[in-house]
């Protein structure tokens, strides 16, 4: 197994790009500053917002190499891996803005943290920024730069987590703005996800397996969970378990005009494991126990 070089603070991966902590729980590095260095694995027990500044290949995930364009986001969420060993030497470019957990404690954007689901996308899934975009996110870097050159006060915290929530909103509203730009290739995901859904049951996958995951259909589109469902929300107006749930009450009301079939039957053939659960799931939904939808 290859070592894992672990960041537990910032005053670590400070050191370990060559500059000083100015604050124990915040830091922006410039990480051209950075002595080159061969390909490690790395593990960030913190909140890193990479920006890619220039055209580069530096940047890991899992096994993959990816070559980022200029004004790139990537964000990295406490606990995750990125890279691979190897003896390749490369150049860090670009900034790293990285903040500890312990940050956020007791402040209002602690709450709003997981509504930030572009934490746990996956690489591939990153932030292309245009232009403009490129001069918003510099002003807030440059705010943050700012406020951790001054000498620690009573505002500090609070000035760092308002510039901190503001980066992460604008970063919201750009996702969003991609959502868009790639609807063609966001269709396609969609037409893909509808074959999958209507093959898991066509093929007796539930029977076997249960109640189809989102994690399921994400891993067949080689998409992150929360990629997944951000993408389906954006372009349905629902969350991938809500469509799921819709095409299993479709599939449960086709089937109980069979007379031929019990309810229980179709309740393990959809994947429920107990067929008291699709009763109270089909009531949720359409305001009538199976059994009196079917005598209806």
């Amino acid at each position: 197994m290859d070592e894992i070089i672990t960041f537990d603070t910032i005053k670590q991966y400070s050191a370990f790009n060559r500059q000083e902590t100015r604050h124990p729980l915040v830091g922006l590095l410039d990480l051209s500053l950075a002595a080159p260095r061969h390909l490690r694995r790395m593990r960030f027990n913190l909140y890193v917002v990479f920006l890619k500044e220039v055209r580069c290949g530096d940047l890991r995930y899992g096994c993959s190499t990816y070559d980022y364009d200029e004004g790139t986001l990537v964000f990295l969420a406490p606990g995750q891996v990125i890279g691979e060993a190897g003896t390749e030497y490369y150049q860090p470019k670009g900034q790293a803005l990285v903040f500890h957990p312990d940050f956020l404690l007791g402040s209002s954007l602690r709450s709003r943290m997981p509504a930030y689901t572009f934490f746990s996308y996956e690489a591939n899934e990153a932030l292309h920024l245009s232009t403009r975009e490129r001069g918003l996110i510099a002003d807030c870097f440059t705010k943050i730069d700012l406020e951790l050159d001054q000498l620690i006060d009573k505002h500090t915290q609070q000035l760092l987590l308002s510039n901190i929530e503001l980066l992460l909103n604008y970063c919201t509203r750009f996702y969003d703005r991609q959502f868009i730009t790639r609807a063609s290739v966001n269709h396609g995901v969609l037409t893909r996800f509808e074959a999958l859904l209507n093959d898991y049951f066509a093929s007796g996958v539930a029977d076997r397996e249960g109640l189809p995951s989102v994690t399921y259909f994400a891993e067949r589109l080689h998409l992150s969970p929360n990629y997944f469902g951000d993408l389906v929300k954006k372009e349905t107006g629902q969350s991938p378990q809500d469509h799921i749930q819709v095409r299993v009450i479709e599939l449960a009301k086709e089937r109980l005009f069979d007379p031929g079939r019990s309810v229980s039957e179709i309740a393990y053939e959809l994947g429920f494991k107990y067929p008291q659960h699709f009763s109270r799931m089909f009531k949720k939904t359409t305001g009538m126990t199976p059994v009196e939808f079917r005598n209806n």
